[in-house]
């Protein structure tokens, strides 16, 4: 059995950009929906309409790809990225005019 060293191009991260409708009272109900259904699967928010999930493989990226597509609604525009630990590392936030650190990543190994 081959023990592959975990590094930050095995590392991924999953980002869910969305645009839903809430005119109406259901569009509205299913959009709050679908933003904690993300964060029960784990995702984190980043902006009002961005949330992002560390993952510790391309195997867990496309478990929780896959559990997205499950829970979108019907109506709305959502995208989802995937990116390594490496790039994600590039990122660069700020919040008025500071420049503030990245958040570090968990350093807890997921088991599953």
């Amino acid at each position: 059995m081959s023990h592959e060293r975990l590094n930050a191009y095995h590392i991924m991260w999953l980002f869910v950009f969305f645009d839903l409708p809430v005119v109406k009272k259901k569009e509205r109900k299913d959009a709050a929906r679908f933003r904690k259904e993300l964060q029960n699967d784990g995702f984190t928010m980043m902006q009002y309409s961005v949330y992002i999930r560390h993952c510790a493989s391309t195997e867990s990226a496309d478990v929780h790809e896959k559990r997205v597509k499950k829970f979108m609604p019907g109506k709305g525009y959502i995208s989802i990225l995937r990116i390594t630990d490496k790039q994600y590392g590039n990122i660069v936030n700020f919040w008025g005019v500071e420049t503030k650190p990245l958040t570090p990543g968990p350093k807890q190994l997921e088991l599953f």
